[in-house]
């Protein structure tokens, strides 16, 4: 693993589509971007971060999230997620994480990361595939 310097940044854009949706879970859910999508989107941003910093055979699995949504996004808007490193522990990484629609500022927290063996990683999943 290169180092990764504190502030290093990302981000990852998407437009609202069905798939994004809350009511794709439940119709009784409103047609808005879903609280997951937004997380979905914030985690990417954090990935492409560090995403140059990562040896050969490494990946970077999410943690831990602690994420406020505070505004609705309509089908067809962007969305712009943006994350900033803020902490370095080892392997363990910690971002703040943004998310803006075409009008406002729709969410905010911290994402953790941890950087991985992308192979040890897959090993230790075989035993739940079996099944």
């Amino acid at each position: 693993m290169k180092d990764i310097p504190l502030g290093a940044k990302g981000s990852f854009t998407l437009t609202v589509g069905p798939e994004h949706l809350a009511n794709r879970i439940d119709p009784m859910l409103a047609a808005v971007l879903s609280t997951p999508s937004m997380v979905s989107a914030m985690e990417m941003a954090a990935f492409n971060a560090i995403k140059p910093y990562l040896d050969a055979g490494e990946s970077s699995v999410g943690s831990g999230i602690e994420i406020r949504h505070v505004a609705a996004t309509p089908p067809g808007h962007q969305v712009r997620a943006e994350a900033e490193l803020v902490k370095v522990e080892g392997r363990r990484l910690e971002f703040k994480v943004r998310a803006f629609d075409e009008v406002e500022e729709i969410g905010s927290g911290t994402h953790h990361r941890a950087i991985v063996n992308a192979a040890k990683f897959e090993e230790r999943l075989r035993p739940k595939l079996k099944g």
